[in-house]
């Protein structure tokens, strides 16, 4: 008799990677859940019950996978999220950039970390309750990832970084539902999470206000400098570079005889420039430290869309391979605020092609 494949679900305590450890179950999997303890909630000044990885969390992912008759470990990435996660989202603003650590942890926590676990205890598949999909293309021998069929859930855009083998291993149970059957799937085998919100925030950052983080996490003070406009005329002060985001129009506290926005950090020599709405677009950008997912390398120039942050909907455009570690993306309209540090990711239709960090 042959034995079950066995699944390793990381189990966070929502609703949605709850579900994908029952649906493999149901699917006839061998299950055992785990939860990746990321930092301690106080040292990150998250003591809200409702914060993503918080106890309340964890006794949650626990109660389900007991329900379902899975085994549930906790395994320890604190370290590991403390350096790769929280010490890159840090570095990032302190430079200019604007980070994704959302990205950041797939890609050096659950999908390179837990996923080594994951092989070293000799388990089949890592199973997550992302809404993606996961297919294999004959033709060009390569698994593709591809957009959840809810388009409003899709997370397609956090994972573009997952090499051949992670997406090989990988289970996406929740990618052909929506967000509403994964809610009933949930009701109706009374889980505790069934009606659990999903949380908004960046996990380690309580209440969304990552200046106040990154100030209180590193003791350090970040100075008041110049804000300027684009030929360097001086418009004010402002209250340190790491409070500002590219495309940002509120909150600058300066009174300006018309609407200004954040252009540009530059950390060098502490100054944020800031530019009229209209000189927020550009056609163009350069991204490296890219990975491609649809094909080894680009030999020749492509039409694709492209996303350049989450929340954007992807837009037409060419995208040349400059060299082994660097795109360059010209769009067919411009885009308004593209920002150094957040991610571009390509896309074919539903697969994507790749991406890489905006530079």
């Amino acid at each position: 008799m042959m034995s079950k494949k066995k699944a390793m679900v990381a189990m966070s305590g929502g609703v949605d990677s709850s579900v994908a450890a029952f649906l493999m179950k149901e699917e006839g999997f061998d299950c055992v859940g785990v939860t990746m303890k990321l930092f301690e909630n106080e040292d990150a000044g998250v003591s809200r019950e409702d914060a993503c990885c918080s106890l309340a969390d964890t006794v949650d992912a626990m109660r389900v996978a007991h329900s379902i008759g899975m085994p549930y470990y906790i395994f320890d990435f604190s370290a590991e999220f403390r350096t790769e996660v929280i010490g890159r989202f840090i570095k990032a603003y302190e430079e200019g950039r604007t980070p994704n650590p959302c990205i950041d942890c797939n890609r050096r926590i659950k999908f390179r970390r837990l996923f080594r676990r994951m092989r070293t205890l000799d388990f089949d598949c890592l199973t997550t309750g992302h809404y993606a999909r996961v297919a294999y293309d004959a033709g060009s021998g390569r698994y593709l990832l591809k957009t959840a069929r809810d388009s409003s859930k899709d997370q397609s855009y956090v994972l573009y970084a997952m090499t051949q083998e992670q997406l090989a291993r990988a289970r996406f149970p929740l990618g052909g539902l929506r967000k509403s059957e994964v809610r009933e799937v949930a009701a109706e085998n009374g889980f505790v999470n069934a009606k659990k919100h999903d949380s908004q925030d960046i996990c380690f950052v309580a209440g969304g206000n990552y200046a106040d983080f990154i100030a209180r996490y590193t003791g350090r003070e970040y100075p008041a400098g110049n804000f300027t406009d684009t030929e360097g005329r001086a418009l004010g002060r402002h209250k340190g570079v790491i409070r500002y985001t590219v495309g940002q129009r509120k909150g600058l506290n300066l009174a300006l005889p018309a609407p200004m926005y954040v252009r540009a950090k530059r950390a060098e020599d502490n100054t944020v420039v800031l530019c009229r709405e209209e000189e927020l677009y550009s056609r163009t950008l350069e991204a490296e430290d890219i990975n491609l997912i649809a094909f080894e390398r680009l030999s020749r120039p492509v039409k694709a869309t492209a996303k350049i942050r989450y929340s954007h909907t992807s837009q037409p455009a060419t995208v040349w391979q400059v060299d082994e570690d660097r795109l360059h993306i010209e769009f067919d309209e411009p885009q308004k605020a593209i920002a150094a540090g957040q991610a571009v990711v390509l896309y074919d239709g539903e697969a994507v092609l790749g991406g890489g960090t905006i530079i």
